[in-house]
């Protein structure tokens, strides 16, 4: 006999280790939602991060959740919340007890290869060139990847400071929708001297018609433009990668989902993140697996993080023993 199934969810705020600094300003603090499942005797857990540029609010999410059934499944799920942070949450605690009910893990459930450890950029916060090549520096020696924060003004040199700073790193940049208006082609090749190897969401989300005919000599990755497989078709022919958030997505459902069908469209992959703690990073991982470029340093970013939580020594990140 099937066991009904709580639902409880809440709120919780984490603080950034400093700030966290990108084109649309800066945060010190993330609000996360918690969801708890229990079929009174398991409980799985699952976090999100509200996606803010879409008008998200963890107040809202906690709302959409508390409104649904208690005998949601993953597979209602999917047509109940639409793709955000509320699904998200749900949704990976809905795995989380599942795994637990059969006594296996995650990535078992999911039919997914046992999860290796993973190379993950860090992120270099917007700033000056002078700051953002002393924080580059002082993470060149841990780091092998670094994702720096541009802002469409003076990114070049922000990029070339960088590079000073870690002369042996591989270099992501991510515009943040920042060069809309701009030679797109021209502001990429600037960066060419300094062997960027991805530049995200150039333009806004909406926009993304302003790539049609541009040929950078840098490949570009949807971010904001990219949420879900209904996206896939606008970001062909505009864009080589799509980034995969799991508070985009909706979920590890959706997300492992659209990873299949970006790729059987000819898109390379990346997975990231929004800041979380370690419990939100978990699924993202195993969707990360194999993937080109990684970017889950969420965690790392806050002045904390849970008592079970990832490793990032020396750039790698790796799950807590006995855990996802």
């Amino acid at each position: 006999m099937r066991r009904t199934i709580k639902i409880t969810a809440r709120i919780e705020r984490w603080p950034v280790a400093g700030a966290f600094i990108i084109a649309r300003g800066a945060k010190t603090h993330v609000d996360v939602i918690v969801v708890a499942v229990s079929d009174g005797v398991h409980i799985g857990c699952g976090e999100a991060t509200p996606i803010y540029y879409k008008g998200e609010t963890a107040e809202g999410a906690v709302a959409a959740i508390t409104a649904l059934s208690r005998d949601v499944d993953r597979e209602a799920l999917q047509s109940c919340l639409p793709a955000g942070a509320a699904r998200n949450a749900l949704d990976n605690a809905l795995w989380d007890l599942a795994a637990q009910q059969q006594g296996i893990a995650v990535w078992q459930l999911a039919g997914l290869p046992p999860p290796q450890p993973l190379v993950t950029a860090m992120t270099v916060s917007l700033g000056t060139p002078e700051k953002m090549e002393t924080d580059a520096r002082a993470l060149s020696g841990q780091f092998g990847l670094l994702k720096l924060k541009l802002s469409g003004e003076g990114d070049s040199e922000r990029v070339a400071a960088v590079r000073r700073g870690a002369p042996a790193a591989r270099l992501i940049v991510d515009a943040n929708e920042s060069w809309t208006g701009r030679d797109i082609a021209a502001e990429a090749g600037a960066l060419l001297p300094y062997g960027v190897e991805l530049i995200e969401q150039p333009v806004k989300a909406g926009e993304d018609h302003l790539l049609d005919g541009v040929r950078p000599p840098i490949p570009l990755a949807a971010d904001e433009s990219c949420h879900d497989r209904a996206d896939l078709a606008r970001c062909k022919g505009r864009y080589a990668a799509i980034n995969i958030k799991l508070d985009k997505a909706g979920g590890l459902t959706e997300a492992l989902a659209l990873k299949d069908e970006a790729r059987a469209m000819g898109f390379d992959i990346m997975v990231g993140c929004m800041l979380s703690t370690s419990l939100g990073i978990a699924p993202a991982f195993l969707v990360a697996q194999d993937v080109k470029w990684v970017d889950l340093d969420g965690s790392m970013l806050l002045a904390k993080d849970r008592t079970h939580a990832f490793n990032f020594a020396g750039g790698i990140l790796t799950p807590p023993a006995n855990r996802y």
